[in-house]
């Protein structure tokens, strides 16, 4: 089973797929869906609480692969990519996924010693997502 999960700002700051055999596929993958994302978040005429809503949803499914999104209220973006295979996968599941990435990202943040702007290569951060790539997938 193939996933990915990547943090964009307006550069990538930090990218994890399994198996990393097809990380460029990957990586195109979640190029491409960050112009969704992007319509999304600049939607006109959206009520209040929509922008309050940090969660985006399935922002495309392929044959191959459901694309998930994130916005912080930062416009850093998360975005997970799992196998469409995947059918136990549920949005509540896909969206704690997404809370717990953001946590550990705004420990990342918060750390004095990150030079904002660098990837990120916290092993703290990269084994919280490791076990949530395992337990989810």
């Amino acid at each position: 089973m193939q996933t990915a999960i990547m943090i964009v700002a307006n550069y990538p700051l930090y990218i994890r797929s399994v198996p990393t055999q097809g990380e460029l596929k990957f990586h195109y993958t979640v190029h491409t869906s960050l112009d969704v994302v992007e319509e999304k978040i600049s939607g006109v005429g959206k009520a209040l609480a929509d922008q309050r809503e940090l969660y985006l949803g399935l922002l495309y499914p392929t044959e191959d692969y459901k694309v998930y999104g994130y916005v912080t209220n930062s416009k850093v973006k998360f975005v997970i990519v799992v196998d469409s295979s995947n059918t136990s996968l549920r949005d509540n599941e896909i969206r704690s996924m997404f809370r717990k990435l953001h946590n550990s990202f705004t420990d990342v943040m918060c750390n004095p010693f990150y030079n904002p702007g660098d990837p990120i290569q916290s092993k703290a951060f990269d084994s919280i997502v490791s076990t949530m790539m395992v337990q989810a997938f």
